[in-house]
């Protein structure tokens, strides 16, 4: 099939109704900005697809329904980029170009009409002129979008191309808090986290999955701007990756030289009490962007429930999915990871690898023993209007706590 022109990229206006649920947040956190480069974010990722694909030589397969078993098949892929493979097609269903059909627990696939040529360079050009920053996500989009057909002929993993050398400087320009369409999932954990402490005598924190700790930065950031940090006993650092814990610890010391921050690893798949983490010993137990690769989900939420003190919280900021099987724009940088795809699933609450809805994170943290928890912003109401908002911070109390409805959150 011959592609066709592509459609412009128009930025249609923020639904008003959007704001009534967000009046609680400053109004910086989710401005106009952002949600245009999420916007921009979505349609790159489609473009990026319909070249992936074409490159891939799956887009002549699709001529009648195929299931990405028989593609990886006649394509010679291994058999673990199935899932891979179906996720570039299902980026795909926003075109209208490609029919799914459904036989026997099976999706197949089948082009309809011609796809566009895409559209990267205009599509990089507008973003830009939004917001320089936007070149961090970008750019991190490419590079992962260079390993696919590598990853596709069975020459490498993900995680060997997406952690070499100049990989790594990638992540960490992604991980900058001056990355709005990154930092947001920082700034909404750490304002969320710190108003729940407002009440606390004394702050302790265990951080998991620390990254290069832009993460921790917007939390200490968050206690100090309500007057917290001097309550801070103790505030334990830990990230697996060697590099990125050097770096973080580095750049935090010299933001917070005299505050009582440790750094360790932690490996969130085994027993943390065989790790130096003793039961009951923190307020709260925080993490961005980390837990939905667990590999035993409802372990690792268990581990963390039994870290905390009677009272504590386990508070989450998490990219979540809108609707059941929705592809995200940031999955085209995780899809050829081993480890954001082997996890163990679960038909209720874990059907797939990757994000999760935000009902499905109710159900995890209530399986896991929370007996209360619950989801900020209010984003089944908030997907209605906008399916396309994607950040989330989800808190499960430890037992014998106060009522999660008294937590405090900051004025516009």
């Amino acid at each position: 099939m011959r592609s066709v022109a592509a459609p412009p990229f128009n930025l249609h206006p923020r639904d008003p109704r959007l704001a009534g649920w967000l009046g609680d947040y400053p109004a910086c956190l989710f401005g106009e900005k952002l949600y245009q480069s999420i916007e921009l974010m979505e349609r790159y990722s489609i473009d990026l697809a319909i070249d992936l694909l074409g490159r891939l030589n799956v887009l002549e397969g699709i001529d009648r329904p195929r299931s990405t078993r028989d593609l990886c098949d006649a394509l010679s892929f291994p058999a673990r980029f199935g899932g891979t493979l179906s996720w570039l097609l299902e980026r795909l269903i926003e075109t209208g170009c490609i029919e799914i059909e459904t036989a026997n627990s099976q999706r197949f696939y089948c082009l309809t009409s011609p796809l566009w040529q895409p559209q990267c360079a205009e599509l990089r050009r507008i973003a830009l002129e939004l917001d320089g920053a936007n070149a961090s996500t970008l750019d991190l989009l490419d590079y992962a979008a260079s390993l696919y057909p590598l990853v596709a002929g069975g020459e490498q993993n993900g995680e060997q191309g997406l952690f070499l050398p100049q990989g790594i400087n990638l992540w960490l320009n992604y991980f900058d808090n001056r990355n709005l369409t990154y930092a947001v999932n920082n700034w909404l954990g750490g304002l969320v986290a710190s108003g729940y402490l407002t009440s606390r005598s004394t702050i302790r924190v265990l951080e998991i999955g620390a990254g290069a700790g832009s993460g921790s930065e917007i939390l200490l950031r968050c206690l100090n701007d309500r007057g917290l940090l001097p309550r801070l006993k103790r505030y334990l650092i830990t990230e697996p990756n060697a590099f990125f814990r050097r770096r973080g610890q580095r750049e935090l010391l010299r933001q917070f030289p005299n505050l009582p921050l440790e750094w360790d690893v932690l490996d969130m798949n085994l027993r943390w009490d065989s790790q130096r983490i003793a039961p009951e010993q923190f307020d709260l137990v925080y993490g961005v962007n980390v837990l939905h690769v667990a590999k035993d989900l409802l372990f690792t939420l268990t581990q963390a429930r039994q870290a905390l003190a009677p009272d504590g919280y386990l508070i989450i900021s998490e990219c979540v999915r809108p609707y059941p099987n929705q592809p995200m724009y940031p999955e085209l940088i995780f899809q050829i990871l081993d480890s954001f795809n082997d996890v163990d699933t679960h038909p209720e609450f874990r059907p797939n690898p990757g994000f999760l809805t935000a009902s499905q994170w109710r159900l995890a943290f209530r399986r896991a023993g929370f007996e209360r928890m619950e989801v900020k912003p209010e984003l089944n109401a908030i997907r209605e209007v906008y399916p396309h908002f994607f950040t989330g911070a989800v808190i499960g109390e430890g037992s014998g706590g106060v009522s999660l409805q008294g937590a405090a959150l900051p004025a516009q």
